[in-house]
């Protein structure tokens, strides 16, 4: 066990067919619970970001927080990005599957939030209720239009090449330290939260962010030559390709049949998820900090927020119920920043 565990929480290794997963579990967990919640975590992260809010939750829930491949304790396995986050998604499954779980109620952060709109197209028989926590857009991270479609035909700027090396760099060497803008600690604190935000378990978060495993098959993955701006474009192994938009789109939840409810919540602050990312290399070069930007024509900043909105109203058009919840002053972790009012929202929406 790598990871730190807090008092009151197990982990144990569900065996699937596809790879040993790490499951961390409240230690009085009951399988007769009333309700079943499964947590799964974001990029550069684990299962560990979920425990103060596990521990939080009545008796009467039972809650589940699964380390995706290659990062936490689960097992390194190399990640398929030309299925988009099927991988992950099929191993939430076969943990479910496993564990007997049957419908539950799915909680899914940032790219956890498009693991489990993938879950939701291929196995909805597993999801009682979504919940999704600063989430990816339905049509992946960069390269798009508002309504979805490719800004070029290989989603230049996307992918694995996006990643900052000197920061993969750390991560693989294990770096706690804040003396650079590019440590996993300064990253933590500049996007991972709000500005000033302080908690007690600082060195846990980045405990966790330093069980990722890095390379070509899993964190950031590879990447392409690109004929368009800024000359590279999505590979197809790794992390970070899962989430181009050649290879990732899950916005068909707003035509599935059946319907379960939706609840978004985000920060307002969320450096990540937002229509003006600085993690999407076109807002970057709108900013002057890449060079050779072609232009708001050619390579406008991804609308991240507007596209999820309208793929829910789309959703909530069809049948289904969708509720936005925004958390002020708050950053891409609102399980951490806002753990009461986040809490409360949680069970009001799976009572």
């Amino acid at each position: 066990m790598t990871g730190t565990l807090l008092e009151g929480i197990v982990a144990r290794t569900v065996r699937t067919p596809r790879y040993a997963a790490n499951v961390l579990e409240r230690s009085d967990a009951r399988e007769e619970a009333e309700r079943t919640v499964v947590f799964v975590h974001g990029n550069v992260s684990s299962s560990l970001y979920w425990q103060p809010m596990m521990l939080s939750l009545p008796d009467s829930v039972r809650a589940v927080a699964v380390d995706l491949r290659g990062f936490g304790d689960s097992e390194t396995v190399p990640v398929d990005a030309r299925r988009g986050v099927r991988d992950f998604s099929d191993d939430v499954a076969a943990v479910m599957d496993e564990l007997r779980l049957g419908p539950s109620h799915i909680v899914g952060w940032s790219l956890g939030g498009g693991v489990v709109m993938q879950l939701l197209l291929d196995r909805p028989d597993l999801v009682a209720s979504l919940t999704l926590v600063s989430t990816v857009s339905p049509y992946g991270f960069g390269g798009t239009a508002a309504d979805g479609s490719l800004l070029n035909p290989d989603a230049s700027g996307t992918g694995g090449g996006g990643a900052n090396p000197d920061f993969v760099a750390r991560l693989a060497a294990g770096d706690t330290t804040e003396e650079s803008p590019t440590s996993p600690r300064a990253v933590y604190r500049s996007s991972y939260v709000a500005p000033g935000f302080v908690s007690e378990h600082e060195d846990l978060w980045i405990e966790s962010m330093l069980s990722t495993t890095t390379g070509p098959d899993n964190y950031p993955g590879d990447a392409s030559a690109s004929d368009f701006w800024p000359g590279f474009a999505p590979g197809d192994r790794g992390v970070l390709n899962t989430l181009a938009p050649t290879h990732f789109d899950t916005s068909g939840i707003a035509d599935i049949p059946a319907k379960p409810p939706i609840l978004w919540v985000r920060g307002d602050v969320d450096a990540i998820v937002g229509d003006a990312s600085f993690y999407d290399l076109n807002q970057l070069g709108a900013a002057g900090v890449i060079p050779g930007w072609p232009g708001e024509e050619e390579a406008p900043p991804q609308p991240m927020l507007a596209q999820i909105r309208s793929v829910l109203e789309r959703y909530a058009a069809g049948g289904g119920t969708t509720r936005e919840v925004v958390f002020g002053n708050c950053g891409h972790s609102a399980p951490i920043e806002k753990p009461d009012e986040f809490t409360a929202e949680l069970l009001a929406w799976i009572s």
